[in-house]
């Protein structure tokens, strides 16, 4: 076996050429190759432009739904469904399983409401297998069998679909982008996006970054540019020894750098102050999905304690279910549910017995809790272990590997997380909290970019996708969000001739990406990176005032200025991890900053100022935005519904028709 000495010494498997420029043009140059990117990259190119798309990664699997979803949220238009984008518009402020509420996003929401069951429909043409074509399902509750489409949650008005090929999506969307002759740049981090002859709140007309595995710089022009490079994540807990690289529910390489590329350029952010508990317990989780639950992909499972005791389920109203066939029903009086106890009491969906926690303190139900896979119809057995399991996120990797050590869902129950007892029956069963201080931007409905009815941001030339936009939201959030963008970018760099891109801008750029590797020695990436988490976790956890900010950006400034120059890299790799130390710094200041501006506690925000402890006083239920204007910060406000305010008609309906170019050539 080599010793350390030579494994350090060998040598980078690619061919390294720092500096060394490629210059591409494209008509859309969208950045972020996952579901919104690619969404959007299929639908502007079928209007017959030249698109060009860049990931950091490799786009045949990149992005946090590149491993797959297993339901389809928001499909109200579909045949079977039973209630309309008007009827949940009239109830919920914006649709996904976390982004109900006051602070949601009005036109994302309609778009979604409109435009899922089309986007899955995409997606069937593609060849994703979506029905139970091999009638496997024939005769249970949740198929239709005319349709043969299966449902999920709320098998009554049948609006989310549960999606029978859904691990390989990513797989069909990059085999129909290089049918329609769009270019993919693998493996480019995208740095700088350029703007008409550099100048901060210009047009955006290109971008700039380099090659993670040869060093490469790469600079893109364009008419129009896309951001669909995700919510930031990572801000706050990190470890690459324990389970791997970023600690998050989210694609690892999510790390804010088109927030922070956005925020430079001059765009206009929103919610930048919003974050939550990790939806997992850090560094210490199980696998998501890995244990026994009861909800989101596992809903709704019928769950025993240690001696087999049955915990029971209610309905909204705290009426006990006593038939399985009935969890996936409406309270009687209840027009329809969405996910869990989240949002409008009038959409509460069943869950179990919401006092459960205390029921186990006091001795009811015994640790630990088994997920009765056994005891459920077969049907239903079936489809959690088999269609959901394994189409969801990185489940396909759990299903394969439980099944091949034996496990078997006729026979075995598999055990729930043990967690602390207040945690139990308060969502998924992996959304095991860890402290106040291990945060991240919240999954779904997190801050990002400002975007109208057309998804064009505040500069001209830039669109935004997915949950690169505020109150971002689920999977088939990004997929409608992207085609739809990619539509508007597709016409506006019809109707435009391409920017001029300024010289000073590219060497400037190229100063400050290869830094890391011009130094001889100096701090590591990993090293910075737990340091800027901790300080996260120090001046920005869960609890915050106006001192204890203040001093998290000084600290931020203090590193940029003395650990951050001192940063070596010496391969492309670490460059890449140390450019996304700089995007940590960016980003950290600007989740900062917005919440200096918020000077009011949030319960949808969960953002609690101990120097302003009043919870949502009216006077604050406005969205507070934030951006760069020649170098200094500016604090602005926007309306909770803005887009429903002149310049814009006050009807989602009338909007809609009015922008989503659903009438121009290349019709979906």
């Amino acid at each position: 076996m080599a010793d350390m000495n030579e494994a350090e010494a060998r040598e980078w498997p690619y061919p390294v050429n720092y500096g060394k420029e490629n210059e591409v043009s494209a008509d859309v140059l969208i950045l972020g190759g996952g579901v919104a990117g690619c969404h959007a990259a299929i639908s502007a190119a079928k209007r017959g432009v030249k698109v060009v798309v860049v990931d950091k990664g490799a786009v045949i699997r990149s992005g946090s739904g590149g491993a797959g979803v297993d339901h389809w949220h928001g499909a109200y238009t579909n045949p079977c469904s039973k209630i309309t984008p008007h009827e949940v518009m009239d109830i919920v402020k914006a649709f996904g399983p976390y982004s109900y509420g006051e602070f949601g996003n009005g036109i994302s929401c309609y778009i979604q409401c409109n435009e899922s069951y089309d986007a899955l429909m995409d997606l069937e043409r593609m060849g994703v297998k979506v029905r139970d074509v091999d009638d496997e399902f024939a005769g249970a509750d949740f198929r239709d069998e005319e349709t043969k489409l299966m449902f999920a949650y709320d098998y009554e008005n049948r609006y989310c679909i549960r999606v029978n090929g859904g691990a390989d999506i990513k797989v069909a969307l990059y085999n129909e982008m290089l049918r329609l002759g769009v270019k993919i740049y693998d493996r480019i981090m995208a740095t700088i996006l350029l703007t008409a002859d550099g100048r901060q709140g210009g047009r955006v007309v290109g971008a700039a970054g380099v090659h993670t595995r040869t060093g490469e710089f790469y600079i893109f022009r364009s008419k129009s540019v896309i951001l669909s490079m995700a919510v930031p994540a990572g801000q706050w807990i990190f470890s690459t020894e324990l389970v791997g690289f970023g600690s998050s529910f989210n694609d690892p390489n999510n790390s804010g750098d088109g927030t922070a590329m956005a925020w430079n350029a001059g765009a206009e952010l929103a919610l930048m102050e919003r974050s939550g508990r990790a939806l997992s317990s850090g560094f210490f989780r199980y696998p998501p999905y890995g244990t026994g639950d009861h909800n989101n992909t596992w809903f709704a499972c019928t769950i025993v304690d240690a001696n087999g005791k049955e915990i029971p389920w209610v309905d909204r109203d705290g009426n006990v279910i006593q038939k399985v066939s009935d969890r996936y029903q409406p309270a009687p009086g209840q027009k329809f549910f969405g996910y869990g106890r989240r949002g409008p009491y009038d959409i509460w969906g069943p869950s179990l017995i919401p006092d459960l926690s205390e029921r186990i303190k006091n001795g009811e139900y015994v640790l630990p809790l088994y997920a009765d896979l056994p005891g459920m119809p077969e049907n239903e057995r079936r489809a959690i272990w088999g269609l959901m399991v394994y189409n969801e996120g990185k489940c396909r990797i759990i299903y394969e590997t439980y099944n091949r050590a034996g496990f078997d869902p006729d026979k075995d129950m598999l055990q729930l997380a043990v967690l602390p007892p207040e945690h139990y029956g308060q969502g998924p069963n992996w959304e095991t909290y860890g402290p106040g201080q291990w945060r991240e931007v919240a999954f779904g409905g997190g801050g990002g970019i400002v975007f109208d009815w057309d998804l064009r941001t505040n500069l001209e030339g830039l669109y935004v996708a997915g949950s690169q936009q505020y109150s971002g939201g689920t999977h088939a959030h990004a997929a409608t969000t992207g085609r739809y963008a990619g539509r508007k970018a597709a016409g506006y760099a019809r109707d435009s001739m391409q920017g001029a891109i300024g010289r000073n801008q590219i060497d400037s750029e190229k100063e400050r990406v290869y830094a890391p590797v011009r130094r001889k020695d100096g701090i590591g990436w990993k090293e910075m990176r737990a340091g800027l988490c901790r300080i996260m976790q120090d001046y920005c956890g869960e609890y915050k005032n106006e001192q204890t900010l203040g001093m998290g950006i000084r600290w931020m400034d203090s590193i940029f200025e003395s650990e951050a120059s001192r940063a070596h890299a010496r391969n492309p790799h670490e460059l890449c991890r140390s450019l996304e130390n700089l995007t940590h710094i960016t980003v950290g200041k600007i989740i900062m900053e917005a919440s200096l501006a918020r000077k009011a506690s949030s319960l949808f925000l969960d953002f609690k100022r101990m120097d302003y402890p009043e919870v949502d006083p009216p006077e604050w239920n406005r969205i507070v935005t934030i951006r760069l204007e020649n170098e200094n910060i500016q604090v602005g406000e926007l309306p909770l519904d803005y887009w429903l305010r002149p310049p814009y008609a006050a009807s989602y309906e009338e909007n809609y028709r009015k922008h989503c170019d659903l009438t121009r050539e290349g019709e979906l």
